[in-house]
C-alpha cells in the first residue's frame, strides 16, 4: 500500500515485472532521486527497488512467469496486480509512468495511462524486434519515448518513427573487472563450472535438475570438475538445496547465494538459463553455454513467431554463436555435458571466446545508462 502524508509534488510510477528489471529499476530510482529531491517513486517491483525508496503496490514475486502457456496459472495474480496499478494511476495520477520490459503487462498499463494524459517512458524495450514485430505500432501510439539498451534496437524504432534514445546497457554501471582482471583469464587450469538456473521458481525446477544430471556426466569425463550452483535472491534457498541434495553424493556441488559475481569469479565457464545473466557473463569474458526449456506448446508457438537466429543477447549483438545455445530437446544432460567438456578440453578456443566476449563492452555505450534515463524521465515531465 502506497502511503504519504500529503499529495507528493512529483509522483512517478515505475513498473518492473522480473528480477532483472527490479535491479535496473533500483538503479534508475537512485539516479532520479539524485536529480530530484521532490520525486516520489512507487509502483511494481521487488526488494532492489524497495531498497531505493520505491513504495511497492505489487511485489514481483506474484507475477514472474516463464513461457507462453505457463502464464495461465498466474492470470489471477496478474489481473489483481493490473487492477491495483490502474486504481493507483487514477488516484495518484503520477507525472510520469516508467515501464521496464515486461511487455504483456506494461503495454496494458501504458494504454490506461494514455487515457489519463500521463506521459509514458519505456526503458528496456520488449523484444519486439525478435517476435510479434507488429506490436511496434501499439508502442508508437502509447509510448512517448523509448530508452533502449541494445544498439540495434534504436535503428528498429527509428525505422518505425518512434522517439528513441540508445542509453547504453545498465550492466555497465556495475562493478565489472577491467579486461586484464577478468576471472576467466586467471582460472585457466581449473575445472570449476558455474550452474545458473534462472531467477524464476519454474525455471529452477525445470532447468536445475537437467544441469545437475549433466554435471554427473561431466564429472565422469573431467574427474577434477567442481560445480557452483547460483541461487538468485528471488529464489528460496531451501528449494535449490532440496534439488541439489539428490546429486550431492556423486558430484562436488556448492550452493552460492546472492550476487552472480561470486560464481563468475570462481568459474572457468558457466551453464546458464537464457536471460540477462548470459550478457553479464559475456561482459565478464565468461564462456557460457545457454540452455532453456518451456512447455512443448510454448516452444511450438515461439518457434513460429521468433524472427531472429539467436536467443542469447551477446550472440544477437555480434550476430554469431559465441555462447552455444541448447534449447528444448537440445538441452539434454548428455548434450550439455558434451558441449561443456569439448569447451573445457580446448583452451585455445576458450581464450578466443573470452577475447570476443570482452569486445562486446565497446558496443554497449559505456557506463551511465541509469543517469541518462533519469535525465530523459525528468525532461518528459
Amino acid at each position: 500500500m502506497v502511503t504519504y502524508n500529503q499529495m507528493p509534488i512529483l509522483p512517478i510510477m515505475i513498473i518492473a515485472g522480473e528480477a532483472s528489471g527490479d535491479l535496473h529499476g533500483a538503479k534508475l530510482a537512485h539516479s532520479i532521486k539524485n536529480r530530484s529531491k521532490d520525486a516520489f517513486l512507487f509502483g511494481v517491483g521487488g526488494t532492489a527497488m524497495q531498497s531505493q525508496g520505491v513504495q511497492l503496490l505489487v511485489d514481483i514475486k506474484t507475477l514472474s512467469v516463464m513461457g507462453i502457456t505457463e502464464v495461465l496459472a498466474k492470470l489471477p495474480s496478474i489481473y489483481r496486480a493490473m487492477a491495483t496499478v490502474k486504481k493507483a494511476l487514477v488516484r495518484i495520477k503520477p507525472k510520469l509512468l516508467i515501464l521496464i520490459d515486461f511487455p504483456d503487462f506494461n503495454v496494458h498499463v501504458a494504454a490506461a495511462a494514455k487515457k489519463l494524459g500521463i506521459p509514458v517512458l519505456y526503458y528496456i524495450s520488449p523484444q519486439i524486434w525478435a517476435w510479434r514485430q507488429n506490436r511496434v505500432h501499439k508502442i508508437k501510439r502509447l509510448v512517448d519515448h523509448m530508452a533502449v539498451i541494445l544498439p540495434f534496437e534504436a535503428a528498429f524504432y527509428r525505422k518505425h518513427h518512434v522517439p528513441v534514445t540508445f542509453v547504453g546497457h545498465p550492466l555497465l554501471d556495475g562493478k565489472i573487472p577491467a579486461p586484464d582482471r577478468l576471472p576467466a583469464t586467471t582460472h585457466v587450469q581449473n575445472t570449476v563450472i558455474g550452474l545458473i538456473p534462472g531467477s524464476r521458481e519454474k525455471e529452477v525446477t525445470t532447468l536445475l535438475p537437467v544441469m545437475l544430471q549433466a554435471a554427473k556426466i561431466i564429472k565422469r569425463a573431467l574427474p577434477t570438475s567442481q560445480f557452483l550452483v547460483s541461487c538468485a535472491q528471488s529464489i528460496d534457498t531451501a528449494l535449490v538445496s532440496t534439488i541439489i541434495s539428490q546429486y550431492a553424493s556423486t558430484v562436488d556441488i556448492e550452493l552460492v547465494k546472492g550476487s552472480i559475481d561470486k560464481v563468475f569469479t570462481r568459474s572457468r565457464m558457466v551453464v546458464a538459463a537464457s536471460g540477462t545473466v548470459t550478457l553479464e557473463a559475456a561482459l565478464y569474458g565468461m564462456p557460457t553455454v545457454i540452455i532453456y526449456k518451456v512447455s512443448p506448446l510454448s516452444y511450438w508457438i515461439g518457434k513460429r513467431l521468433i524472427k531472429v537466429k539467436h536467443i542469447g543477447i551477446a550472440n544477437l549483438i555480434v550476430q554469431k554463436e559465441l555462447q552455444p545455445e541448447l534449447i528444448q530437446d537440445d538441452a539434454s544432460p548428455q548434450t550439455i555435458a558434451d558441449t561443456v567438456t569439448a569447451m573445457i578440453n580446448d583452451p585455445e578456443r576458450l581464450k578466443q571466446i573470452e577475447k570476443e566476449l570482452v569486445g562486446i563492452r565497446d558496443l554497449l555505450g559505456g557506463a551511465g545508462a541509469s543517469d541518462r534515463v533519469a535525465r530523459i524521465a525528468l525532461n518528459l515531465i
